[in-house]
């Protein structure tokens, strides 16, 4: 089993848990087994959007017992009492809590954004407004739940999170209520187009930071990131052909993997600052070698459970040093993340992010995109515990100004210049990822070809 190491960054070297892996694997098949509603829709899940069951398990609830307990401490898991609820949590792997229970009933949570679409979506009715006997949270509460299905000793629930990884359902003050309507529209609606990047990162800030005061940062957080993939997937189609099948069983993008923005040397030290403005913690630096010339930094928001990969085009000299929050000096010519940043704009700002990644069926999700009109990138990620694939790129239109100041300062060539008018450039994708082994990391190696292939210029 990986342990960790000393210093900062090894707490960071993630390493497949198989064991782990096989007890929840077993866990959640002796709840199939007990509840046909739930399998039903596991096979619905599999075959009508490409994802698997396991990735939708926010937390699966068991009957105690001191085998289990024993078990669990062998493989990692970490206990903990909240609100009077036993949770086990393997921190070097990514797992669904397991609860333990009482009583001899069993219960899966299913993690979805609106629970009452994926009441509506499945025509699970009831008196929801009179008696509040389907959904247990008011609107706009920080958790809300609905039991879905009941078989003999189990429950099939349906979760939905906002920024909060407690388990009592707290009812919001009406003041409360009116400041999350007044920020959603404010992070849906945001201005990202000022005369320059600084007036526009500006206006952002002041923009979390009222949303912060107002509503706590894990509910901030829930907001923003909500508000930035929904920006996302205006602009990709395979975006909005994927959303529609996990709508059909309303779903939502509760699956998604991490968010990966896109940022100029220039802006990179504001744009991580105004993440950890948001809850989020740096994780492990990345960098995929002097060849390839840029380098990430991962970031976690624990109580939303986002990740965010942040690239920046990056020397090797630069990865031994702090640079996610050191100011990073100009360069006088531009890698593939800041070539894109130049021609579209900040991921963060005009741009939106480059990519959302979500879990799926790696293979299942391929197939049945390519049904839908929607070609995935060759693999660049094919090992036995992790599997990525982009699909193929959505071409942007370049506004002129762009074109003609990247080629003022000799960042493109005057026949990139013409065809980047003409055709445009690579934009975004959606990102298709397996997970298996309750593997948390990221491909430190294959990555850097694909990065390559999704440089403007070597898009055509």
């Amino acid at each position: 089993m990986h342990r960790q190491r000393d210093t900062d960054e090894s707490r960071f070297q993630w390493a497949p848990q198989p064991e782990a892996a096989a007890l929840v694997q077993r866990l959640l098949d002796e709840f199939l087994r007990s509840n046909d509603w739930a399998a039903r829709f596991a096979e619905r899940l599999r075959e009508e959007t490409g994802t698997r069951l396991i990735d939708w398990v926010d937390h699966l609830a068991v009957p105690d017992n001191e085998d289990l307990k024993a078990e669990l401490f062998q493989l990692g898991f970490q206990s903990l009492v909240s609100d009077d609820t036993s949770q086990w949590r393997q921190p070097e792997g990514l797992f669904p809590v397991i609860v333990l229970r009482h009583d001899a009933q069993s219960a899966l949570a299913v993690r979805v954004e609106s629970v009452s679409d994926f009441l509506a979506a499945h025509s699970i009715a009831g008196d929801v407004v009179i008696k509040g006997d389907v959904i247990e949270g008011d609107p706009l509460s920080p958790l809300r739940t609905a039991r879905v299905a009941s078989a003999a000793g189990s429950e099939l629930w349906v979760v939905e999170r906002h920024g909060y990884e407690g388990w009592k359902s707290v009812t919001p003050h009406a003041a409360n209520v009116r400041a999350i309507l007044r920020h959603t529209e404010a992070f849906r609606h945001r201005r990202r187009e000022f005369a320059t990047d600084v007036e526009a990162f500006d206006h952002t800030q002041a923009l979390i930071e009222a949303a912060v005061t107002d509503v706590g940062t894990g509910r901030a957080a829930d907001l923003f990131f909500g508000a930035e993939r929904e920006y996302w997937q205006w602009r990709n189609r395979a975006a909005r052909i994927q959303r529609a099948r996990q709508d059909a069983l309303g779903l939502g993008w509760a699956n998604h993997d991490h968010h990966t923005y896109r940022s100029s040397r220039e802006h990179f030290a504001r744009l991580i600052r105004l993440f950890e403005l948001l809850g989020c913690q740096c994780r492990e630096r990345f960098f995929a070698g002097a060849e390839a010339g840029w380098g990430a930094q991962v970031l976690e928001q624990p109580s939303c459970r986002i990740v965010i990969f942040a690239d920046v085009d990056l020397s090797a000299e630069e990865v031994s040093g702090d640079f996610a929050h050191d100011e990073l000096a100009a360069r006088d010519q531009l890698g593939t993340v800041g070539l894109w940043c130049r021609l579209h704009g900040e991921a963060f700002l005009q741009a939106g992010m480059h990519h959302l990644e979500c879990q799926f069926d790696f293979d299942r999700a391929r197939e049945q995109l390519r049904a839908a009109g929607v070609e995935t990138m060759s693999p660049f990620t094919d090992f036995e515990y992790l599997k990525q694939a982009f699909t193929e790129g959505e071409m942007w239109p370049v506004a002129e100004p762009r074109i003609e100041a990247a080629l003022a300062e000799g960042f493109i060539t005057d026949e990139e210049a013409e065809r980047f008018g003409r055709e445009g450039a690579l934009g975004s994708h959606l990102e298709i990822l397996q997970r298996d082994d309750g593997y948390k990391g990221f491909n430190q190696t294959g990555i850097s070809e694909i990065i390559k292939k999704t440089d403007p210029r070597n898009s055509w």
